[in-house]
């Protein structure tokens, strides 16, 4: 994508505001519609927005803008819509004569639009509002808030019928809305988060912020979603611009408390008061460009927005940036620098002014910095530090921090480095933790994280160092595809000395509950264990009490409370994407991902997944085959094949991760089925059941067996649902099991029953499949009015699945039921397959397959295979090529 798309920034995001005009125009009372709003918050866009929308509606148009300029002569800005010949040396006859002229004999409706009302000349403004009291003109107009204005535009716009829409800047769902707009596609949620920080919401800055990226290179596509490649966004040329203008409202004497904000915020209102005078400060805000919070009897002030510094930062010269950060540690010494932050701060400014700043300073500030989850700042700090003053606990900590990072082969050299001129046995246990999860998490090589923890278990004497590293063998093996074998290590671990130790294996103790069948204990434990993280997160820093929130997702989807399970994955989203840890990034949106996919919300998990795939790309390949797999089965169903293609090639380049084992064969298994393969479909996810039945997570082998039952095989896997059932709790276990006896055994009422059960889980594709075979089932035994309504619950089932494509879905318009072989040959001939190729597929012969597509044609009263495309829905990976 180039500059150019984001220059046609559309209006997007303010449906709110537009819906309240349109309630307001359509009051017989209205004169007209007023938007206040300050600068850059797409005052004159809405406007214009509007007027679009009243011209559509038969009123004719008119705009004008006010100036300064225009505001020094009489009626200057609107002079060109007075009509020529007009005499307005007579008020009252050139009034007559103007309203006359505008209305004409068709009774003309006029609206008006005139931006920056409040700059208006008080002529215009009486004329206008005689106009708009004699109903001859309604208007529309912009003002900024907060600026003055004439008595008369006053008047005008306080007079009766006139109404007002304040309008603030985009709050972060509004600027999602216009960014993907903009982009013409996904947006990242931790991009979104960096464009919605920097700009705060004010759309001019929000767009101006996106064309610097997309010009930079730095706000790059893979096909399926947006994602920054920098730290955050870059500014442009004319953004500086507009900020500077805003600031040189300042007086002269203000500046420097602007610089000092700019260098050191947030700032004492005492410090500011040691560069400026009270009367300066109170200037800075009201003109809007400081603010002031006060907590308790402490009053600070920050910019009021955050590019203000950026902007202020490039314009202060060396040497005078030098002398502000020193003096401002100064200023915090002599105080005592008694606050928590304050050593990090006078570390930094110090570091920044001179290169170097005391040893014990940074020493400390490193430690506040880890705390604060600022990793660029540890690694910042430790580096300022001479090689000999380094201890094992600094370099363990600035392994940490390039592990935090995304960058595990470096953090792996740094740890490495340190474990060799460890101490004690208590350094070597923390190293050992460390590297492991770096080996494990960061770099995902499993047996070499596993041979670390086990040499270092061996060397070590203490029976509680012993143990904490069984705890940490038990919790690699979770995610190593043995939830089974780590269960019986994490016997106990809820009563474990060391906190971290204990947190992490009970979080892991989760996933392991979940992935065996027991999602009750799962949910109990998972809940204590975020409650008592959340306690502990001044004291834990490495492990942030969000990376709860994965286990405690997969229990609630394993027990079928999916309502649950995605409020879970939005609260953790929350909370991590405000983080600097770009590995803990990933597990978000493939938590969600996962959730979505099974509440059959496809084009949400499509986004996830692509989403998570982007960033595993970056930063950490652990989750990257999982991710691709996902979004190779979400572009499936949506029936957009050569993504899911291009996704499942991707897959194949990351390593296998037995975590989940046998969902990342979930793509490969759509992809057949779309193309109507389904007995090819069915066999993949049969060697994927295996893989999950070996390494004992039922959750995953349940999930796989439905699929097969979905696609025609619930004759083959029912039985072993049934076992499953016994095995795990929860109420997804026992709904899936029902809806593939009913699949088996075809009888209505139970698909029915198991649609309404899958349903109140929230498992809603599902529960459209059941519905429309429920459906198919009535109408095969002659009772049309209790398949119509089947049918009808199947449409408010698949109307929350987000244009969802499956098989058991794709005869739900049909007027007679095909067999589930007559099924599969249409479905293959819809995607164009030849009779030749389908007899291969499903070892028939030619002549087998002809009468079958004959019966079809048949039932469904057409005659070609162009008709069946088109009555099963199904779309060939030609057509699809040809819509992207």
């Amino acid at each position: 994508m180039d500059g150019k798309v984001v220059s046609r920034w559309p209006l997007v995001g303010r449906d709110r505001e537009l819906e309240a005009f349109v309630q307001a125009w359509g009051d017989r009372r209205c004169r007209g519609v007023v938007v206040y709003g300050s600068a850059g918050v797409g005052k004159s866009r809405l406007a214009a927005e509007c007027m679009a929308r009243v011209v559509r509606e038969g009123f004719k148009g008119a705009r004008a803008t006010a100036t300064a300029a225009a505001a020094r002569v009489p009626l200057g800005a609107i002079a060109h819509l007075i009509p020529s010949g007009v005499d307005l040396t007579d008020p009252v006859r050139g009034f007559r004569d103007i309203a006359a002229a505008l209305t004409g004999p068709q009774r003309r409706r006029w609206a008006l639009l005139i931006d920056d009302l409040h700059l208006l000349d008080g002529t215009s403004a009486r004329l206008l509002q005689q106009l708009t009291d004699a109903g001859v003109i309604r208007l529309i107009g912009t003002v900024r808030s907060g600026e003055s204005m004439n008595e008369a535009v006053g008047a005008l716009t306080e007079s009766k019928g006139i109404y007002r829409i304040e309008l603030t800047a985009f709050e972060q769902d509004q600027a999602e809305v216009a960014l993907q707009t903009a982009l013409g596609g996904s947006i990242g949620r931790r991009t979104l988060h960096e464009f919605y920080a920097a700009s705060k919401g004010n759309v001019l800055y929000l767009r101006e912020l996106v064309a610097g990226a997309v010009e930079a290179g730095n706000l790059i596509s893979d096909g399926e979603i947006w994602e920054l490649t920098g730290d955050r966004p870059l500014s442009t040329l004319r953004l500086s611009d507009l900020i500077e203008t805003r600031l040189a409202a300042a007086d002269e004497a203000a500046w420097p408390v602007l610089e000092l904000l700019a260098l050191c915020e947030p700032a004492a209102l005492a410090d500011a008061q040691a560069v400026a005078s009270l009367d300066s400060l109170a200037g800075l805000k009201e003109l809007g460009l400081i603010h002031a919070t006060t907590d308790r009897r402490r009053t600070t002030l920050t910019l009021a927005h955050p590019l203000y510094g950026e902007v202020l930062q490039a314009g202060i010269s060396v040497l005078r940036r030098r002398v502000l950060l020193l003096q401002q540690a100064e200023r915090v010494e002599a105080y005592g620098a008694r606050r928590r932050d304050d050593a990090l701060h006078i570390a930094t400014w110090r570091l920044a002014a001179t290169g170097t700043a005391d040893r014990g300073l940074l020493v400390q500030a490193a430690v506040l910095a880890r705390h604060a989850h600022d990793y660029e700042q540890v690694i910042t700090l430790i580096d300022a530090l001479p090689e000999q003053d380094r201890t094992t606990e600094l370099r363990m900590l600035y392994g940490e921090a390039h592990y935090e990072l995304g960058r595990p082969e470096a953090a792996e050299g740094f740890l490495a480095a340190a474990d060799r001129q460890a101490q004690s046995d208590a350094e070597r246990l923390a190293l050992t933790m460390e590297r492991t999860q770096n080996l494990f998490w960061g770099a995902a090589r499993i047996k070499d994280a596993l041979a670390v923890n086990e040499a270092v278990r061996a060397e070590l004497a203490d029976e509680g160092m012993r143990s904490a590293l069984t705890i940490n063998e038990a919790a690699m093996r979770v995610f190593a595809g043995q939830p089974g074998e780590a269960l019986p290590l994490l016997e106990g671990v809820e009563g474990f000395p060391d906190e971290r130790v204990r947190l992490y294996g009970m979080a892991m103790k989760v996933v392991a509950l979940a992935a065996v069948g027991r999602s009750g204990e799962a949910i109990q434990l998972g809940e204590r264990a975020y409650a008592e993280h959340v306690e502990a997160d001044d004291r834990i820093v490495i492990q942030h009490s969000a990376s709860q929130l994965y286990p405690l997702c997969q229990a609630y989807q394993a027990a079928g409370n999916l309502h649950r399970a995605l409020e879970v994955a939005e609260l953790y989203a929350a909370k991590v994407t405000k983080l600097d840890a770009r590995l803990l990034q990933i597990g978000p949106p493939i938590t969600a991902g996962r959730c979505l996919w099974l509440m059959g919300r496809v084009a949400d998990a499509r986004r996830s997944y692509a989403e998570a795939l982007a960033l595993s790309r970056a930063h950490n390949p652990f989750f990257a085959r999982l991710a691709a797999s996902g979004l190779a089965a979400a572009c499936a169903v949506l029936g957009d094949l050569e993504a899911a293609e291009t996704a499942l090639h991707d897959a194949a380049t990351y390593p296998e991760i037995p975590h989940l084992a046998g969902e990342e064969r979930l793509g490969e298994a759509w992809l057949l089925a779309a193309g109507g393969r389904l007995g090819e479909a069915r066999g993949v996810l049969m060697e994927a059941t295996k893989a999950a039945r070996q390494t004992n997570q039922v959750a995953t082998e349940a999930l796989l067996l439905t699929d097969i039952a979905r696609l025609g095989g619930a004759q083959e896997v029912t039985a072993r649902l049934i076992e499953l059932t016994d095995v795990c709790d929860g109420m997804f276990p026992s709904a899936r099991t029902h809806l593939a006896l009913a699949l088996t055994d075809n009888i209505p009422d139970a698909l029915l029953a198991a649609s309404n059960e899958l349903k109140a889980i929230g498992a809603n594709l599902l529960a459209a499949e059941a519905a429309t075979a429920a459906a198919t089932a009535w109408r095969r035994v002659g009772q049309p009015r209790r398949a119509s309504a089947a049918t009808q619950q199947a449409q408010a089932c698949a109307a929350h699945c987000q244009g969802a494509h499956t098989p058991l879905l794709a005869t739900s318009d049909t007027a007679a039921p095909l067999t589930q072989r007559e099924r599969e040959v249409a479905l293959l001939a819809a995607t164009g397959t030849p009779s030749k190729d389908i007899a291969a597929t499903l070892h028939l012969s030619v002549r087998t397959v002809d009468n079958h597509l004959q019966r079809v044609y048949a039932k469904l009263g057409i005659t070609t295979r162009r008709e069946l495309a088109e009555v099963l829905g199904h779309r060939s990976r030609a057509t699809t090529a040809a819509k992207r």
